[in-house]
């Protein structure tokens, strides 16, 4: 890996401690034959441990394809693990769900600090057959993610993750197991995907957004801007599920979010 030109726009922070990327498998419960989704391969040193793993299918998403030499040589006798060289953001679920023969697969992820959210989003808004999501972020994000209602962390990817699944972290990572070293130390969090979610979710999460989009604003001021209504109506559509138009998002659970969306649609809001 000396050779290497890390690229920044990539984000590109590598792996290479075995025990971690042990414990990342473990913490993903890969066993069996269970098919994995890896998003960002980087040197391979997590593809082969995944591998290893598993009698499954490992397709690994990987963004930079000046990596596919190195790829070539690390993954070398792994007849189970296929690399696509293509940005995820990009791929099509549809092609993506082909590849698994549209079968249940986990996803495993080192992901890049600078686009860690939109891939989240992509992979829980479009319906693809996820049993569980094992990724590493940076911590201050999954310090976020795994807030508690009430606390300074909370807020709206809290509620909307949430409502996708039973979530948790499993470990801190410092900053010395990475090359090149980042700037800030990672976590890593788990979501087993609940497949009885409500079906409404989508709805929710336009609300969850429009009551944190300006966090020192009442949930009434917000609910206001974001759905054109008067002060009056805001109040009444609050106070009808028990909520002091006053209060901010951060003191609402998700259940309340999900009576708080049900209210705005019987008012046709959305």
């Amino acid at each position: 890996m000396e050779k290497f030109n890390f690229k920044k726009k990539f984000g590109q922070n590598f792996l290479t401690d075995t025990n971690l990327l042990k414990a990342i498998v473990g913490d993903a419960d890969v066993k069996g034959n269970e098919n994995v989704l890896e998003i960002g391969a980087g040197a391979g040193t997590l593809t082969r441990e995944l591998a290893k793993s598993t009698s499954g299918k490992v397709l690994s998403v990987e963004i930079d394809k000046t990596l596919q030499p190195i790829l070539n040589e690390n993954l070398k006798g792994l007849s189970n693990v296929e690399v696509v060289f293509d940005d995820i953001l990009k791929v099509k679920p549809a092609e993506l769900c082909a590849k698994f023969d549209n079968k249940p697969f986990k996803v495993v992820a080192n992901l890049p600090y600078y686009i860690s959210t939109p891939i989240i989003f992509y992979l829980i808004e479009n319906d693809l057959p996820i049993e569980s999501i094992t990724i590493m972020l940076q911590k201050e994000l999954a310090d976020r993610i795994v807030a508690k209602v009430g606390t300074k962390d909370y807020g709206g990817i809290s509620v909307i993750l949430g409502l996708y699944g039973e979530i948790k972290k499993t470990r801190d990572v410092p900053r010395t197991l990475f090359t090149p070293r980042p700037n800030v130390d990672s976590s890593i969090i788990t979501i087993l995907i609940n497949h009885n979610r409500r079906n409404d979710i989508k709805d929710i999460s336009k609300v969850v957004k429009s009551c944190f989009a300006m966090r020192r604003k009442t949930l009434a001021n917000n609910i206001m801007q974001a759905f054109k209504i008067s002060r009056e109506q805001a109040n009444e559509i609050l106070e009808s599920i028990k909520i002091e138009p006053n209060a901010r998002a951060e003191t609402l659970d998700k259940d309340k979010f999900v009576l708080l969306t049900q209210k705005i649609r019987e008012n046709k809001l959305i």
